[in-house]
Formats: C-alpha cells, sequence, structure tokens
C-alpha cells in the first residue's frame, strides 16, 4: 500500500481543503474526507476535485455526508445520525498515494465520546499540520503539536497557509521542534493551475514520503 497521510489544521476556515487539493494533485493521490458536514453548497470533496484537477476516480466516497454545515457531532445529531468511530477505517487504495482531510482541529468531536484526534491515535498515520501565518498562529499552532505529541502521532511537518511571516513561522518551529514543510500563499485568482504551480515553487515532494 502506498502513502497515507492525514491533513488537519490548528482550526476551521484556514485553507486546509485548498492545501489538501494541491497536495493531492502534486502527489497524484487520492483524496478522501471520512465526514463531510454540509451539502448545500460545493462539498469539500468537490472543491478538491476542481482545484487539485482529480478525476472521479481519485475521489473516496465519504462515509457520512451530513447536510448541516457544523462540526460533525452536531450536524450529525441534526440529521439523526450517530458517528461510529470503528466505522472510520482507512479506505484500501493501493495504486497511488491517499491524501485524508480531517474536519477543523484536532478536537472536533465526532460524537459525544470521540474527537478527530482520537481517530488520528488509532490510524497512526503522518500528520500534516496546517497552520495560519495571521495573528495567534503561535499558540494555536504549539498546542497542536502538543497533543499530536501526547498521543505519539507522528507530524511529517507543519505547512503555513497565507501572507510571509517569517517569525511566527520560526518560533512554531523552534519552539515545536517540528519542520516546516513549505508555504501556501493567498492566491488570487483561485484555480487548479495556480494552486498546482504555487505548489510547485513552495513544497518538495521528498518531505511527504511517509
Amino acid at each position: 500500500m502506498m502513502g497515507r497521510i492525514v491533513v488537519t489544521g490548528t482550526d476551521t476556515g484556514i485553507g486546509k481543503t485548498i492545501f489538501s487539493a494541491g497536495l493531492a494533485g502534486f502527489l497524484g493521490a487520492s483524496y478522501w474526507k471520512p465526514v463531510q458536514a454540509g451539502l448545500k453548497e460545493e462539498t469539500d470533496a468537490q472543491r478538491v476535485a476542481r482545484l487539485g484537477d482529480l478525476s472521479a476516480d481519485r475521489i473516496v466516497p465519504e462515509l457520512y455526508r451530513l447536510r448541516t454545515p457544523a462540526s460533525p457531532h452536531q450536524s450529525a445529531a441534526i440529521d439523526g445520525v450517530r458517528i461510529d468511530p470503528a466505522a472510520l477505517d482507512v479506505p484500501d487504495v493501493r495504486d497511488r498515494p491517499l491524501v485524508i482531510e480531517g474536519a477543523g482541529g484536532l478536537m472536533v468531536p465526532l460524537n459525544g465520546d470521540t474527537l478527530y484526534i482520537d481517530i488520528f491515535e488509532r490510524w497512526r498515520l503522518p500528520v500534516v499540520l496546517c497552520a495560519r501565518t495571521a495573528l495567534g498562529t503561535i499558540n494555536h499552532s504549539l498546542l497542536s503539536v502538543e497533543a499530536l505529541r501526547k498521543r505519539r502521532i507522528d507530524i511529517l511537518g507543519i505547512a503555513f497557509i497565507g501572507e510571509s511571516n517569517p517569525e511566527s513561522e520560526r518560533a512554531i518551529c523552534d519552539f515545536g521542534q517540528v519542520r516546516r514543510l513549505g508555504r501556501l500563499p493567498l492566491l488570487s485568482p483561485l484555480a487548479a493551475d495556480t494552486l498546482h504551480a504555487a505548489f510547485k515553487a513552495s513544497f518538495r515532494r521528498e518531505d511527504f514520503n511517509s
């Protein structure tokens, strides 16, 4: 089985799905989001397919598709569904790498008993932590690194998203003793070609070997 990478973030809305799209395209990988909360607009899988220029066969279907854009446990409760953590087994994708995207941050609840980090701990797959470069990122990033280390989850490194902030990036990597993978700038226009070009300029494939 080829490399499998979990993409998580320090918070919600930081660009984790855009990063996942770029990474899947960059590595020639498939993509899987176990739980999709929110169906009225473009789903994360649809956005990844569009921005990563992924064919339909490279999108692994979600296990749970929930209507309300909210924390998975809340969205599931609204839909009358209970997410079963035991059902969240990593798909057996053998012909190419697999990028797995979580929801929000590490401590997002899946149900009344289980957080996303509990699933990551069970999977024992290497994690890429996405962190914004804006104010507040040092605290959020170091807390996330500490939580992953406490569970003995392998951290491939941190991928920064946003405008350049060398001092914050240095502080996070130095205090957290974690590798800087690169920085994805804010893109305008945001499209498959600009995302691919940004990844090619900002990241190295060998850094994602798991």
